[in-house]
């Protein structure tokens, strides 16, 4: 999957959506990024330690899935910010922000089917 394409379209659905990221399992970005105009709430060390630990529940959500079956997303709602991150598959991790009025099941869906999409032409 072309995943700066995957990040762009996500970008492109809401302008509401501050940020779009896809991590390998290794805390390496493979595509994705911040919203062109958009200031980032966090410092650089803030932002990296925040992936790490995503990173680290997505691993445990993952040993979790022989009893739950697979994490397909998770929440977090902050008083700033919604923050989403999406399991695709074993490999990669998709973190997005979006603010914090942004409706959640829209963004969900969007990214969802995005995904879907952007499959389907591999």
């Amino acid at each position: 999957m072309d995943y700066e394409k995957f990040c762009s379209q996500i970008l492109d659905t809401d302008p509401k959506i501050r940020f779009a990221t896809v991590y390998d399992e290794w805390a390496v970005r493979v595509g994705g990024g911040m919203r062109e105009g958009v200031k980032n709430l966090l410092s650089d060390h803030a932002e990296k330690e925040l992936v790490n630990l995503s990173i680290l529940d997505w691993k445990a959500r993952k040993d979790m899935s022989k009893w739950l079956g697979k994490t397909i997303y998770t929440l977090g709602e902050y008083d700033k910010v919604k923050r989403f991150s999406f399991y695709l598959g074993d490999d990669h991790l998709l973190l997005v922000s979006s603010e914090k009025d942004n409706d959640t099941n829209t963004v969900v869906d969007e990214v969802i089917r995005l995904y879907y999409e952007n499959q389907d032409k591999n």
